[in-house]
């Protein structure tokens, strides 16, 4: 008769001080990896990125007004 062993939790049991060590050390590698290859990653999201739509997304709900008579008021009698 074989013994069945249990399966092993993904989580791996580090402190909090260690938690933070390693999510800092990531990121400093993230960032550095970004720094480094910012050219790169910028032309594949252009890549993959749609063209921009020629169709206005705004609708026009109202009606254009005609420009306002420029006459000033004259304020010196006041």
């Amino acid at each position: 008769m074989t013994r069945r062993r249990k399966a092993k939790s993904p989580e791996y049991a580090v402190s909090d001080e260690a938690a933070a060590y390693i999510a800092d050390a990531l990121m400093e590698l993230a960032l550095q990896f970004e720094a480094t290859h910012f050219a790169q990653i910028r032309r594949h999201h252009q890549s993959i990125t749609p063209a921009p739509s020629t169709v206005p997304r705004q609708l026009d709900l109202f009606e254009k007004h005609p420009a306002r008579n420029s006459r000033k008021r004259n304020t010196s009698q006041i």
